[in-house]
């Protein structure tokens, strides 16, 4: 079946179709060739994946830092990302120190990014392969997928943010780990805006499964993967 891509721009759509083994992205940026810009996803959860030009907003990904810490903090603490995070524990300023330090320093396979647009900090994530962690590479689909965990603060969620930040990050990723085929997410699955937010950018819904947590809990998540080579390239 054939692939079509749109790509909206200031009002004016341009259209186009995935050629035989190009990926999503090079087909976007074929169709706008002569505008000599990078289009970023709006929804590619349809059989017509969408596509934007943005002439406005700039996102980017950067390492997290220490300094960083009170602002993550307070938004551990809100009600919009403690209800998903609260098997973590209560988000302290010492228990978060804790918990991201580490990852912070270079200490873990974990990597910590702060996720900006137009300089302002709207979220985090945290990557990380999954064959580094034998207890949760028994669930993952495959060790050498890259896993990903991410939250935008609660100013910005709702704005069709989601998808565009792990795209922002999927391109850091790529570089980072040349050698995975997956990007992985596992959200709780009565998350509908953060598997919506997947399903935007490109992750497909797989198996249901319970991840034990840190405080001996179970909560059941939903398995999302993305195929760098058909959406990325």
């Amino acid at each position: 079946m054939t692939v079509r891509v749109l790509v909206h721009d200031r009002g004016r759509d341009l259209s186009g179709v995935v050629h035989e083994g190009e990926s999503w992205a090079a087909a976007a940026r074929r169709t706008v060739a002569s505008l000599h810009v990078e289009p970023a996803p709006v929804d590619l959860s349809g059989e017509v994946k969408h596509f934007l030009v943005d002439h406005d907003n700039r996102f980017t990904i950067r390492a997290m830092t220490r300094g960083d810490l009170t602002d993550v903090t307070r938004w551990r603490q809100s009600e919009h990302l403690h209800r998903w995070w609260s098997s973590d524990g209560e988000p302290t300023p010492d228990r978060v120190a804790a918990q991201y330090g580490p990852s912070i320093d270079g200490m873990t396979p974990t990597r910590m990014w702060i996720a900006e647009v137009n300089g302002r900090s709207i979220g985090f994530l945290q990557d990380y392969r999954i064959g580094d962690y034998p207890e949760y590479a028994v669930l993952g689909p495959d060790p050498d997928a890259v896993g990903v965990d991410y939250a935008l603060v609660e100013e910005w969620s709702g704005r069709g943010l989601g998808a565009r930040v792990l795209w922002s990050w999927m391109g850091r990723a790529r570089h980072r780990f040349p050698e995975a085929t997956r990007f992985f997410a596992a959200p709780d699955h009565r998350n509908y805006a953060s598997l919506r937010m997947l399903a935007k950018a490109g992750f497909t819904e797989g198996l249901w499964f319970d991840e034990p947590q840190d405080d001996g809990t179970v909560d059941t998540v939903v398995g999302c993967s993305l195929d760098v080579r058909r959406v990325l390239g």
